[in-house]
C-alpha cells in the first residue's frame, strides 16, 4: 500500500503547499517523492515529536504537510504534540501511520498499532481513515488534500481477492452481497475476509461491509447497513484494534441510538497478547484473537448452524 500511496501523492506535486516529512523511514518506497519534491521533502530523523511540531508550524503558514512513520511512532510517541500543536489549532496536518494492527508482526508490541483509532478519534477535529485497498489511495489523497482539518490514515496491506475489482472508496461500502449474516470489518481486515468468502455462493456467505473512515457521530453510519443488520440472523464487527474506541463500540452505540440493533451482535477485536507471547507474525496474532480469515469463517458457520 505504501507504493500506491506514493503514486497518489505524486499527483499533488504541482501544489506548492504540498510537502512531505518522514521520521527516517520509507526506504525503497518514498524515493520518488523525495526526487520530485526536493526541498519540499524532509527527513526529520528519529525525532517524531519535533517532526509533528514542525509540521504544525508549516501548516500554520499555509502549507499542507503529510507526515509518515510506523504507526505507533506516528500517533503514540508524539501524542502531546498532535493534541496541542495540531488538533487544538485545527491544522491540516495529515498523519500517515504504516502497519495497521499487528502489521509489523515479529517486531513486537512497540511496533503494533492496536489502539490508534481510539487515541486519534478522541481528539477534537481529527478524523481517522483506514483504507482497505491500494485502489483507495487516490480518492483518499484527493479527499484529504481538500480537507481543512487534521487526519490520521491507518495503512496496511491490500488483502482483497486477486483479480476482483474493488468498489470505489467510501467511508462505508458493501464489498459483496450475501444471505447468511453480515460482517462489518475495519480497513484491510475487510479485504482478507472478503477474500476468504469470495468463492462461496451468495446463499452460503454473509454480506461483507468495509469501514474505511471511522464515524464520529451516529448519522455518519449508512442506514442501509443497519437495515441489513436487523434483517440478518447475526452481525459480526471485526477489527484489528482494541475493543474500546474503535469500530465495534461506535457501531453498537449507533445501533442503540437509532433503535436498529442487530438480532445477534458479536464483536471480534485484538486481544493483545493472550498467551503472553509477543513474538509472532501478523497472522499468528490474528489467530490468537480469532481475527484471521479461517477463524471468522468458522465463527460464521457456527452462527449459521445455530439459527
Amino acid at each position: 500500500m505504501r507504493h500506491a500511496l506514493v503514486t497518489a501523492l505524486l499527483s499533488r506535486k504541482n501544489d506548492p503547499t504540498f510537502c512531505f516529512m518522514t521520521g527516517d523511514l520509507g526506504f525503497m518506497a518514498l524515493e520518488p517523492l523525495r526526487d520530485v519534491l526536493q526541498e519540499r521533502f524532509f527527513n526529520m530523523g528519529v525525532a517524531e515529536q519535533n517532526m509533528i511540531s514542525i509540521a504544525a508550524g508549516m501548516a500554520r503558514t499555509g502549507l499542507r504537510p503529510w507526515v509518515y512513520s510506523i504507526a505507533p511512532f506516528c500517533y503514540a510517541r508524539p501524542f502531546e504534540q498532535i493534541r496541542n500543536d495540531v488538533c487544538l489549532h485545527d491544522l491540516p496536518v495529515r498523519l500517515l501511520g504504516n502497519g495497521a494492527g499487528y502489521g509489523y508482526g515479529i517486531q513486537g508490541p512497540s511496533h503494533h498499532a492496536l489502539e490508534d483509532c481510539a487515541v486519534m478519534s478522541s481528539l477534537q477535529h481529527m478524523r481517522v481513515y483506514a483504507p482497505a485497498f491500494s485502489s483507495d489511495l487516490p480518492a483518499l489523497v484527493d479527499l484529504l488534500s481538500l480537507d481543512p482539518h487534521p487526519g490520521y490514515v491507518r495503512l496496511g496491506i491490500d488483502e482483497g481477492p486477486t483479480g476482483v475489482p474493488r468498489p470505489p472508496y467510501e467511508p462505508f461500502r458493501m464489498l459483496c452481497e450475501g444471505s447468511d449474516g453480515l460482517i462489518l470489518a475495519l480497513g484491510t481486515l475487510a479485504g482478507a475476509i472478503w477474500n476468504a468468502f469470495s468463492n462461496k455462493p451468495k446463499a452460503e456467505r454473509p454480506a461483507i461491509w468495509c469501514c474505511s473512515q471511522l464515524a464520529r457521530a451516529t448519522e455518519e453510519f449508512p442506514l442501509q447497513l443497519f437495515r441489513q443488520a436487523i434483517g440478518a440472523p447475526w452481525t459480526i464487527v471485526a477489527e484489528e484494534h482494541t475493543a474500546t474506541g474503535g469500530l465495534g463500540s461506535a457501531f453498537a452505540l449507533a445501533a442503540l441510538e437509532t433503535g436498529m440493533s442487530p438480532n445477534r451482535f458479536i464483536h471480534r477485536y485484538a486481544l493483545g497478547y493472550p498467551d503472553n507471547k509477543c513474538y509472532g507474525s501478523q497472522d499468528y496474532h490474528r489467530r490468537e484473537s480469532g481475527l484471521n480469515a479461517a477463524s471468522l469463517c468458522q465463527l460464521a458457520a457456527t452462527l449459521s448452524r445455530a439459527v
